[in-house]
């Protein structure tokens, strides 16, 4: 079944490549809609981000419509706001502070669509998993098992954006989260897209010339998050909820890149193949 997830892999890695290229070659909007410059000071593309999303989509069409939807939604989410978002509410906490003084933020629209895209992801993958001939019972997951794995998706999507802070920290992150939950055959094809177009764009996000961007990150989250969901049931869903919510929580107190930076061994595989 390893088959499985290296054939995903191989068709995510390609596709993000040229897609990359042909984005780089001829930028939607032009190139000044999607320059940035990242924390170095250094100019950088968020190019990546829809390379990522169009890889990774082609790619997990093997598994089901579920990893389609929370790929392509959760990208499409992030976009609106990497080109139309701005820095005044940062983090979880600020975007609903501001919503809670009647501001809709871009982050806010953002955090309510993972909802919506989880759910609806989550439903598609429990739906197919009632039909599946290899589930011996054909028993379709309960409604809180669906609203669970939406949660999980969710919350994969924006703790993966929380890692983007640094030259390929997002991409190593859903290499080695992608590679241990494709050891499921049901999750093979999803997280086999999620780790093979994380693959193909490690060497330029590396380099410093592009980034995921909340597009990428956000897409590769959710498609890890619905892999997940694929292959857990009720028990593993709420133990990958509570972790979410828990790391998700932290974030607003704590800085992962000084966690990072002050613990050996994550320390030197964050900076492995940086400039």
């Amino acid at each position: 079944m390893a088959v499985r997830a290296l054939l995903s892999g191989a068709l995510a890695g390609g596709t993000s490549v040229l897609a990359l290229r042909l984005l780089r070659d001829t930028p939607p909007g032009g190139p000044a809609l999607w320059d940035r410059t990242n924390h170095a000071g250094s100019p950088v593309t968020l190019l990546e981000g829809p390379a990522y999303v169009l890889g990774s989509a082609a790619a997990a069409v093997a598994g089901g419509p579920g990893p389609v939807v929370a790929a392509v939604g959760a990208g499409a989410l992030g976009a609106l706001d990497d080109l139309a978002g701005d820095s005044r509410s940062k983090g979880l906490r600020g975007h609903l502070s501001a919503l809670a003084r009647g501001e809709v933020t871009t982050g806010a629209v953002k955090i309510v669509g993972l909802g919506v895209t989880g759910l609806v992801s989550a439903a598609l993958v429990d739906g197919r998993a009632g039909a599946d001939p290899g589930n011996p019972d054909r028993e379709r997951p309960s409604a809180l098992d669906t609203l669970v794995g939406g949660a999980v998706i969710a919350g994969a999507a924006n703790l993966l954006n929380l890692l983007d802070l640094r030259p390929g920290r997002a991409l190593k992150a859903t290499v080695v989260a992608g590679t241990l939950i494709a050891t499921r055959s049901r999750a093979e094809a999803a997280a086999g897209a999620a780790v093979g177009a994380a693959a193909g764009l490690l060497g330029p996000d590396l380099a410093g010339e592009t980034m995921l961007g909340d597009t990428g990150a956000n897409s590769a989250g959710a498609l890890l998050g619905t892999a997940l969901v694929q292959r857990s049931g009720r028990r593993g869903r709420l133990a990958a909820l509570a972790v979410l919510a828990g790391l998700t929580l932290a974030s607003e107190r704590v800085s992962f890149t000084k966690v990072i930076e002050s613990t050996p061994g994550l320390r030197e595989l964050d900076a492995f193949g940086r400039r």
